[in-house]
């Protein structure tokens, strides 16, 4: 597993499943690209005794012969001579029932379904002739795992995990795949001998998240302007056409999903769902609900419960760094090739877009941020706050803070910029409206501290000392938990 960087929580659970004296059910999802199958296939490379990926659109006759020679070649069969082909999935199961039957071992074997949704197609009996084989058989044999593993994360919650029918309660460990953290993409890019500095990193990572299968394409001795150029402005660059290819692999019709999308692009502090039903034309019910939920369980956009309100109330952001660069520098765009991203990131439409990326890479590393201020050991609730002003009114938005149970709470202030900021007489009035007002329209009896997170710190000049209680700089992002 030298190749492994991170996934230690995953990795552990994987390895607990060997150990076992019962079969198990392992249950993965997560979006397309955040290295799912390298996971499976590395820690289980001396145990898995089928594989088989499922094909988006394949017809089902194709799809069981490929599992039927898919068997022949894992387990030895010669497979020039003909046999017949399943006419449907029980009969394809009973298959392998019989191959694993054949080929008894007392070492625990791994059979891994990859890409599961795809092999459920539309009247394909799939998920019963699975269910049929998890109960009848599968879970009776106590050295097996089963992993079933999937890119399409809502299909893989309600027809798996939350399953009502044989597969109720079966699944024996579930593993949500997130993208790399900070820390795990500097890990990551250590062992592929890419030396970048943390500001360098943080750049790419608004751009690629923490998504290996975009990160491995960095190459060692490239500057982040010509990484950018040459995966998002060359034809033939890994993420040139990404986008058109992203929402329809995971959820077939994808208009109204990418329509969403669309929409939170262009409103980067978020909107409720009202908001969203609206700018995209869609009538509230079930569909808008499964679309938010697919949406949010695929980690392209998240769910924020502001201060003080109810789930009612949710705002949503996109926060999937690539989908936000596409659709803010890459589509439409006449520029190409080199030079093309290094004019383009001197300009003041990235000077302020990066704010707002910096701004969703803090929001997803609240624990290393925590850790940092000393208050790991307090419950706390993070949310963020706004206030729409009426008449005479001044508003105030709040993309962060932290509510605490030590009877305090931390007003976050986050600036992405390439030095050590300073503050200045009009950085203070900013910052003490926004707590005079939150102290206002809360009425909270709790202790305010405003709290600054930049790149490169924070001078401790006048202004400074007027209005901050406390600094953190890009680093400690970059800690381990």
């Amino acid at each position: 597993m030298d190749n492994l960087v991170g996934r230690e929580t995953e990795i552990k659970i994987l390895h607990e499943a060997l150990k076992t004296t019962q079969a198990e059910l392992i249950a993965i999802y997560g979006r397309r690209r955040v290295g799912k199958t390298h996971l499976i296939r590395t820690v289980y490379e001396k145990n898995i005794a089928f594989e088989f990926s499922g094909t988006n659109q394949i017809p089902l006759a194709v799809q069981l012969e490929d599992f039927c020679l898919t068997a022949q070649k894992m387990f030895g069969l010669n497979t020039s001579i003909p046999i017949k082909i399943p006419e449907n999935w029980f009969q394809a199961f009973r298959l392998l029932i019989n191959l694993f039957e054949a080929h008894p071992t007392t070492e625990k074997k791994v059979i891994f379904l990859d890409e599961f949704p795809w092999l459920d197609n539309k009247k394909s009996g799939f998920l019963a002739a699975f269910d049929h084989f998890w109960n009848s058989w599968a879970s009776k044999q106590k050295n097996l795992v089963v992993v079933i593993c999937g890119s399409a994360a809502s299909w893989m919650i309600q027809n798996v995990v939350r399953n009502k029918g044989g597969l109720h309660n079966r699944i024996t460990q579930r593993i949500r795949l997130e993208p790399f953290s900070l820390y795990e993409t500097a890990l990551f890019f250590k062992s592929m001998r890419v030396n970048l500095s943390h500001y360098d990193i943080l750049q790419l990572y608004m751009i690629t998240g923490g998504i290996p299968h975009y990160l491995k394409n960095i190459r060692s001795g490239e500057s982040v302007a010509q990484a950018v150029d040459r995966l998002c402005f060359t034809k033939d660059g890994l993420l040139f056409n990404e986008f058109q290819d992203l929402y329809p692999a995971l959820f077939g019709k994808a208009d109204k999903h990418i329509a969403v999308i669309r929409c939170l692009a262009n409103k980067m502090s978020g909107l409720n769902r009202n908001e969203i039903l609206d700018l995209c034309q869609l009538k509230s019910g079930g569909t808008a609900s499964k679309i938010l939920n697919e949406l949010e369980e695929s980690n392209f956009i998240t769910g924020y419960l502001p201060f003080g309100k109810n789930t009612k109330d949710t705002i949503y952001k996109l926060t999937d760094e690539y989908s936000l660069f596409y659709l803010k520098f890459m589509e439409n765009t006449k520029a190409k090739g080199p030079s093309t991203w290094q004019t383009k990131s001197n300009g003041q439409s990235w000077a302020s877009w990066s704010g707002l990326a910096f701004e969703n890479i803090c929001l997803k590393h609240i624990p290393q941020i925590k850790k940092a201020l000393g208050i790991s050991g307090v419950y706390s609730e993070q949310s963020m706050w706004r206030y729409l002003p009426k008449s005479k009114e001044t508003g105030a938005q709040i993309d962060l803070l932290i509510d605490r149970q030590d009877n305090c709470i931390n007003l976050f202030e986050l600036k992405f910029y390439k030095k050590e900021f300073a503050l200045d007489k009009n950085d203070v009035l900013l910052l003490e409206t926004k707590r005079q007002v939150f102290l206002e329209k809360t009425n909270t009896k709790k202790t305010v501290f405003i709290t600054l997170i930049s790149t490169f710190g924070t001078k401790v000049n006048e202004h400074y000392l007027q209005t901050v209680q406390s600094q953190l700089n890009m680093n400690v992002l970059f800690e381990r938990l």
